[in-house]
């Protein structure tokens, strides 16, 4: 995994994904902090989808195991809320304590300081490289498009 950094642009959206980082389909990034141990926050995308955070809580205890796909938690946006999954199995470390003080984080700095979570273990083959993401988020983003079409009769 490279730090190179990826301009990407599609339709009405566009973002910065970085090189350093794992991706899953249910649009979270997860970053190596040291050893087995991986940050997990929102992409760009995720949090347009959910618009302004309000709240958000965890279900598991610091310590305890997860699965991959186990609802951990909850989200609350002005547009939409979600449970909160892990992205592999593993050990559940904590949330994000600065998110207790400022939940604004996630949206204003998503991919620094806005973290969500933090887990121990290793991502299996749903967490991508940035190059299968933009495949992730081009597929998402036509389909969107295509229901828009299909709704407004064109």
């Amino acid at each position: 995994m490279g730090t190179e950094e990826i301009h990407y642009r599609r339709s009405r959206f566009a973002t910065r994904l970085r090189g350093d980082r794992r991706y899953t389909s249910g649009h979270y990034w997860l970053r190596r902090e040291e050893g087995d141990l991986w940050r997990v926050g929102f992409t760009k995308f995720a949090i347009r989808m959910l618009g302004e955070i309000v709240e958000l809580a965890f279900e598991v205890e610091p310590g305890a195991p997860v699965e991959t796909g186990q609802a951990i938690g909850w989200i609350e946006g002005f547009k939409a809320s979600s449970d909160l999954f892990s992205p592999f199995s593993g050990r559940f470390e904590g949330s994000n304590p600065d998110l207790d003080r400022e939940i604004k984080l996630v949206r204003s700095d998503p991919y620094r300081r806005g973290w969500l979570f933090a887990l121990r273990g290793a991502p299996g083959d749903g967490c991508v490289d940035v190059h299968a993401y933009v495949a992730v988020l081009d597929a998402t983003i036509d389909k969107m498009l295509g229901k828009r079409h299909e709704s407004s009769g064109e």
